[in-house]
């Protein structure tokens, strides 16, 4: 090959690489305007993918709040519901009473004192529940006050529960309606309420004469607690209540505990003391029960009862007690030294002791939903009742004749 040929060749090749190289830089300029192109397409398929997906979730956080507010307002509007629907069944209650106070330099005075609580009428008939410290066993005049302001003077206590019975209820009657029509409350099943469940508490708050309406929870169950009674100066001991967050204040004593149905299934009844702020107690409208069929069917106020004072069983007591039974009624004395069981009572005539556990009421297991009122409740006075006892690790069988409870 001639040197000509080879330059010819190198040219060739030049030319080549000079033809590779223009074609090159042509794929590259069509590569990146396809490159640009693809990107911009990308960049606009992700910015619209991300878009829909921001506005995505943006609708489900959209979503999620107006649920949850669409709730609150739900919520809101039901406790409005439940407390106009309610409202008209609840009663302010006001009290006058003579206290005989001795002097210091001898001799005694009368002093007119002046209470005021809360009522739930029972029957068109005009028959009122309430607590028994809100009307005490001195108190000389009564005064219904309806949820429209109408002022109600012709009552009278018909029936009221003893100082030392652990259930703090009175009924009242009313004669003179003025020609109000009454409307009785609709009375639920205390046994079907779990800790968390929503509960209303309705009252005459602070002894205004005007239904308060507050929201909260039941907090606990089968709680015992000593109530102060302002009208006797004593403390009593109370058994079996809910625990509830849905402030009680003074003058909400008697008033209705309220599930979400518009159902009574509790009396309000006390306030924790020491500072200790949204724990109220209301007794469990199971309990009652009995006494609300008496006095409606009867007039007057009768119910069975053992006798005995005695504390719900739950893990936390029986760990802190130090005992291996889980569940029942374990008999003990009041905190002030009131006896565990009751001179004279079904109790003490059946051999019953401090500290026997009651689990059972013929078939019936005394447990978190069915306490020892109410399966007693179940029963008339005379009825013989067959109780399964723990006594010292063992089992037994001891048999009571219920009796009615001593009114006082």
């Amino acid at each position: 090959m001639s040197d000509s040929d080879k330059n010819d060749d190198q040219k060739t090749n030049v030319m080549s690489k000079t033809d590779g190289s223009s074609d090159s830089k042509k794929q590259k300029k069509t590569l990146q305007i396809v490159g640009i192109v693809l990107a911009v397409f990308a960049i606009g398929f992700l910015g619209g993918w991300l878009g829909a997906n921001s506005r995505g979730y943006q609708q489900q956080l959209s979503g999620t709040a107006e649920t949850a507010r669409t709730t609150v307002v739900a919520e809101g509007e039901l406790i409005s519901e439940l407390a106009e629907k309610v409202g008209p069944s609840v009663v302010s209650i006001n009290v006058k009473s003579q206290q005989r106070v001795q002097s210091y330099f001898g001799g005694s005075r009368l002093y007119e004192q002046e209470g005021a609580g809360t009522g739930f009428i029972i029957s068109k008939d005009g028959i009122v529940a309430t607590n028994r410290h809100v009307v005490s066993s001195n108190t000389d005049e009564v005064t219904i006050v309806l949820s429209d302001g109408t002022e109600l003077t012709d009552v009278k206590v018909i029936g009221r529960t003893a100082s030392s019975d652990p259930l703090d209820v009175a009924f009242l009657k009313i004669g003179d309606t003025k020609g109000k029509e009454l409307v009785p409350v609709k009375i639920g099943d205390s046994s079907k309420m779990k800790v968390g469940d929503k509960v209303i508490a309705i009252g005459n708050a602070l002894g205004q004469f005007q239904n308060t309406v507050t929201s909260g929870i039941i907090s606990g169950y089968g709680r015992q607690i000593e109530a102060y009674d302002e009208s006797t100066y004593k403390a009593d001991t109370l058994q079996n209540l809910f625990q509830t967050d849905a402030a009680i204040n003074q003058g909400n004593s008697g008033g209705p505990l309220v599930n979400m149905s518009g159902e009574v299934i509790g009396i309000n009844t006390a306030v924790a003391g020491g500072g200790a702020e949204n724990i109220g107690f209301a007794i469990p409208v199971n309990d009652v029960k009995g006494l609300i069929d008496s006095v409606l069917e009867k007039g007057k106020l009768e119910r069975p009862y053992l006798g005995v004072r005695y504390l719900e069983l739950t893990d936390d007591y029986a760990s802190e007690l130090g005992i291996d039974q889980k569940r029942g009624a374990y008999i003990v004395s009041g905190q002030d030294g009131q006896a565990s069981i009751i001179s004279g009572s079904p109790a003490e005539k059946a051999g019953l002791k401090e500290g026997d556990i009651i689990t059972k009421v013929n078939d019936e297991e005394i447990n978190e939903n069915t306490s020892l009122l109410s399966a007693v409740q179940k029963f008339k006075v005379g009825d013989t009742v067959e109780l399964t006892v723990i006594r010292d690790g063992q089992e037994m069988k001891i048999k009571a004749v219920l009796e009615p409870v001593p009114e006082g």
